[in-house]
């Protein structure tokens, strides 16, 4: 493979594998997770409920057994829009190209165990975007706003990082852009950030530390303050946990440290009165808490992907973030080819198919912003 070809697979399996097994141990604590598996959770498990269609009457969805969620099935989505394209994307591409397949293409759906539309499938969040645009025909740049406020845009966004690779301010403005579509406030920021990170983290020879300068250098408001706080507990770190109780105390102090800037509160299925709405103190938990764990895993990526599925509340999202951000440094090799294979067959899709996927997208959009930074650059010299 060529070197875009390598990272762009792994970003995306990389996020699959995140989200596969954190799907099994979402909205659950730490403490639960251990109960109900036996121990730390090391690799694909069942659903939390034998009965999961009756259990949850509001999310009758099949999480566990290794297959892949609504983040994947949208981060798939939003490759092929690229693949369409061939550009930078925009609020308009959100609402010309991504929503039709929302709502006009069927296609698997592992946690239902169909063929469906996707919209059937994602959170409500998700299903804004359709209401919104389809329905309401309101300007995409202007479309987030009023929408919950989470990391529901964040959670597919690492393919605008791939096409603006090495470039972290222009996946940012891009990401940005897009999401003004979906998200508003500090969920939208958050796309932003993440995309400037995987930017980052793809370029050759990046290390954690242009991940982390790339974070800090386009952040603002309460986004900025929580990877803040993220980086001053855990950057210093040399040596990751080893044992289970380091890790365990690894987790408490991850929540101990986002928590100031987590509106959801402490107990994830009863969320506080203010939680999810818009503020400029406030950040969604999931990117500074996949953070803390790529930072305290030193960008390993089995440790800081299991971490975060160990984790609980978002876990699937946390581990999506955490997963893409190890795999854009460390490339295919860092991902585990057994957990690819078995989850890619759990849910009925070919995870490398997707990253080739958007690398090719992505070699012409570098392509063509190469020419146009050349032709930049000859008119900036002629007028000198």
């Amino acid at each position: 493979m060529t070197w875009l070809e390598d990272r762009a697979v792994a970003v995306i399996t990389g996020a699959a594998v995140g989200d596969a097994l954190g799907g099994a141990t979402e909205g659950w604590t730490p403490e639960q997770i251990e109960e109900r598996h036996g121990g730390r959770v090391t690799g694909v498990v069942g659903p939390w409920y034998p009965d999961w269609r009756t259990a949850r009457p509001i999310a009758p969805y099949h999480k566990g057994d290794g297959h892949i969620t609504d983040d994947t099935l949208m981060t798939r989505a939003l490759v092929e829009v690229y693949a369409k394209r061939r550009a930078h994307l925009d609020a308009y591409a959100m609402a010309e190209d991504l929503v039709p397949l929302m709502i006009g293409e069927p296609r698997w759906v592992p946690e239902l165990e169909s063929t469906a539309l996707l919209l059937q499938r994602v959170f409500l969040a998700e299903k804004w975007i359709v209401a919104r645009l389809h329905y309401g025909h309101v300007d995409p740049r202007e479309a987030g706003v009023g929408n919950v406020v989470n990391c529901g845009a964040a959670m597919y966004v690492a393919p605008v990082g791939v096409v603006n690779a090495g470039d972290p301010r222009a996946a940012y403005a891009e990401a940005i852009d897009l999401t003004g579509a979906h998200q508003s406030s500090y969920g939208r920021e958050a796309a932003g950030v993440l995309a400037a990170m995987v930017a980052a983290g793809v370029a050759p020879g990046a290390s954690l530390d242009d991940v982390v300068k790339a974070a800090l250098d386009v952040a603002h408001d309460g986004t900025a303050a929580a990877l803040r706080a993220v980086v001053e507990t855990f950057g210093g770190r040399s040596v990751p946990p080893a044992t289970d109780g380091e890790e365990r105390a690894l987790a408490a102090l991850v929540r101990e440290t986002v928590a100031p800037f987590d509106s959801v509160g402490p107990h994830y299925r009863e969320m506080s009165m203010d939680a999810r709405r818009p503020s400029r103190t406030k950040s969604i938990e999931e990117l500074p808490a996949a953070l803390a764990f790529v930072l305290a895993h030193r960008g390993d990526f089995r440790g800081a992907v299991l971490a975060a599925v160990n984790y609980g509340r978002d876990a699937d999202s946390i581990a999506v973030m955490a997963g893409a951000l190890c795999a854009a440094l460390g490339g295919t090799a860092v991902v585990p080819a057994e957990w690819v294979d078995a989850i890619g067959d759990a849910s009925r899709m070919d995870l490398r198919e997707t990253g080739r996927l958007l690398a090719s997208a992505a070699a012409d959009i570098l392509k063509a912003d190469r020419e146009r930074a050349a032709a930049r650059a000859e008119f900036l010299e002629a007028t000198a």
